[in-house]
């Protein structure tokens, strides 16, 4: 009875089923520790949010670009039993052509640890108003050329870095804060068009230059009959939003050059309108660049923490295989402490990334953390050539997430594929083992003679 008993026991303790369940058990409650892991990455990722918006409310805002807009009063004067009555309607006329030329340097500004992207730019907008007469002439009687305008849009005033020169018809003009028509352009300058005469059919030409400072975004609007804009710059990470992106673009390692054009029939509102009556439709044109790269540090942090799993479980694999294959007998405890360290892993990543760039920061982190396992193999396998092929395991996990992290676009085929190869690779190995007849650690030793 007491021989039976304990070769129960034996039977329990070397059991291959047992160890998997144990094993399969750890790879599940490591998952607890990652997943603070990853709430500390994204607690830093809103901190580091939060550093830039205060950076950007220091410097300037995103900026975006609206007009010019001429504006020019409409006298009616209407008649009814004899009393004569004038009103006036602002009447809102659009460029004819816009170019839009610029240069964009961009600048890293630091709040504590943290990191923003701000820029300087030198923008020449050219182009020319057409006097049009798609207004409704009944009871008109003309335009009340003294109050005529030309506004400006620019989001963020703060940004504007040296005097605007504004020329509009071969005359520099004094330009003023303000527009007038909080509706259609909330914040920016204009200009009184003085005493000029408008004639119907008539082209003016103007030419702004504007010295603008913003952090993150700089848009547009296209306001032109036809909008081109030109942007060139030395960063190397743009990224093109809105509704319309560059007609041509050209990337390389000393910047990009990026050319839109955009034509009245691209977006929805007319070259002309009465008072606001399209003011909505303005931003809903709005494109532009963003000077970001291409992907944050803690966003890559919080992606390299999701193949934890997938870490955790091929290096128990490769615990389990040298138990199996070798006759080794690996404690749970002795898992849990490899598990631990494949954790830390992520933590360094996140905190190193914070000081240095985030390449250097992952090798750092990989050969902390594949250094200390390989070492504590070394007193468990007693075998140099099994710590050997762990640390090539290891390295090569590391190395295949790291790859997989900058291939932002295709990380789903990178990480199915890399599944299929481990799994196809694992089956290879274990193929002549008879399942049902293995046992753990030293199974030479009979448990009838133990008694």
């Amino acid at each position: 009875m007491e021989n039976s008993t304990l070769k129960s026991f034996l039977s329990l303790k070397y059991s291959v089923t047992l160890k998997l369940l144990i094993i399969g058990f750890l790879a599940l409650v490591l998952l607890i520790p990652n997943a603070f892991i990853v709430s500390i990455i994204e607690e830093r990722s809103l901190l580091n949010e939060e550093a830039i918006k205060e950076i950007g409310s220091k410097w300037a805002e995103s900026q975006e670009i609206l007009g010019p807009i001429l504006s020019v009063p409409l006298v009616y004067e209407t008649e009814k039993d004899g009393k004569k009555t004038i009103t006036t309607e602002d009447y809102q006329i659009l460029p004819h052509q816009l170019k839009i030329e610029g240069k964009v340097l961009p600048e890293i500004l630091k709040r504590g640890i943290y990191k923003g992207v701000v820029y300087r730019s030198d923008l020449v907008i050219k182009g020319n108003f057409v006097v049009l007469d798609d207004f409704d002439k009944k009871d008109f009687v003309g335009f009340k050329t003294p109050e005529a305008k030309v506004s400006f849009g620019v989001t963020d005033l703060r940004g504007i870095e040296d005097e605007v020169d504004f020329t509009i018809n071969g005359e520099k003009k004094q330009v003023n804060p303000g527009t007038g028509n909080f509706k259609m352009i909330a914040s920016g300058f204009s200009i009184l068009m003085g005493e000029s005469d408008l004639i119907v059919g008539d082209s003016i030409p103007f030419t702004i230059r504007l010295k603008l400072k913003g952090s993150k975004n700089l848009s547009f609007i296209p306001t032109g009959k036809t909008t081109d804009v030109h942007i060139q710059s030395p960063w190397t990470a743009p990224k093109f939003d809105g509704k319309f992106l560059p007609n041509n673009r050209n990337l390389t390692e000393e910047g990009f050059t990026a050319d839109w054009k955009v034509l009245e029939l691209n977006r929805n509102f007319p070259q002309s309108w009465i008072n606001n009556a399209y003011a909505e439709n303005l931003k809903s044109a709005s494109f532009g660049v963003d000077l970001l790269s291409p992907m944050e540090d803690y966003q890559k942090s919080t992606r390299s923490a999701k193949y934890a799993l997938m870490t955790i479980g091929l290096t128990f694999l490769m615990f389990f295989l040298v138990e199996v294959l070798g006759k080794k007998n690996i404690h749970p405890f002795q898992y849990a402490m490899v598990g631990f360290a494949i954790c830390l892993f992520y933590i360094l990543l996140v905190s190193i990334s914070e000081q240095v760039s985030f390449n250097i920061a992952y090798l750092i982190s990989t050969i902390a953390v594949v250094g200390m396992i390989c070492l504590y193999s070394l007193s468990l396998f007693k075998v140099k050539k099994y710590t050997f092929i762990l640390a090539t395991v290891l390295l090569g996990s590391f190395g295949f997430l790291f790859v997989t992290l900058q291939m932002e676009d295709y990380a789903l085929l990178m990480g199915s594929i890399g599944l299929f190869i481990i799994l196809a690779t694992t089956m290879y190995i274990t193929r002549n083992i008879d399942w049902n007849r293995m046992s753990l650690g030293k199974s030479d030793e009979n448990p009838d003679q133990s008694s």
